[in-house]
């Protein structure tokens, strides 16, 4: 299952597409037989028979049910514009970092004498290429939602809440919870 951070970069990604992908049945199942290379591996990847599959490509079936058409959605945006998305997330990851915008609880551990509760804040921080770095690597890696919040809430500690060293030093461990929504750009 998909976490929050997960969909966030999926649809920084689908932002980031230059063309539009098949918007046919029959476009969209040629585009997967294109990439996936057969009828079998098609049927294997959006859970029908190979004889389905050959149906919706000759176009004798036009109107698949919810679920599988769904499924035909996933797997051509998942493989849409590799190149396009290779080349903004290096970008991002070199020299123009990645911006989130979020509204959450954010809690952390703060020194004596100051308030360590947590609130909701709505919050857009534009984090350094480091930051967007990790991200991708973490994914990539096949890191939990929660290790990705992590990387996120390291981020917005170092840039918002200690102004890139300036203020609130003492601040330590910043927690990202109970995300209302959250939103990535790069």
């Amino acid at each position: 299952m998909a976490g929050e951070i997960d969909d966030a970069i999926e649809r920084a990604d689908r932002e980031s597409f230059t063309r539009q992908p098949p918007k046919t049945l029959q476009a969209r199942i040629n585009f997967l037989i294109k990439q996936l290379k057969t009828t079998k591996a098609v049927a294997q990847e959006i859970g029908v028979s190979q004889r389905s599959v050959e149906r919706y490509r000759k176009g004798e079936r036009k109107h698949p049910p919810q679920a599988i058409a769904e499924r035909i959605d996933a797997a051509v945006r998942a493989r849409w514009q590799p190149q396009v998305r290779r080349r903004r997330r290096k970008q991002a990851s070199a020299t123009g970092g990645i911006t989130v915008e979020t509204r959450a609880r954010f809690g952390y551990t703060a020194p004596v004498g100051t308030t360590d509760d947590g609130r909701f804040r709505r919050l857009t921080v534009h984090l350094t290429p480091a930051y967007a770095q990790r991200l991708f690597n973490a994914r990539d890696a096949g890191a939990s939602d929660q290790q990705m919040r992590q990387i996120i809430a390291e981020g917005l500690k170092e840039i918002y809440f200690q102004d890139s060293g300036s203020r609130a030093m003492g601040l330590s461990d910043v927690t990202l919870n109970d995300i209302d929504y959250l939103d990535l750009d790069y």
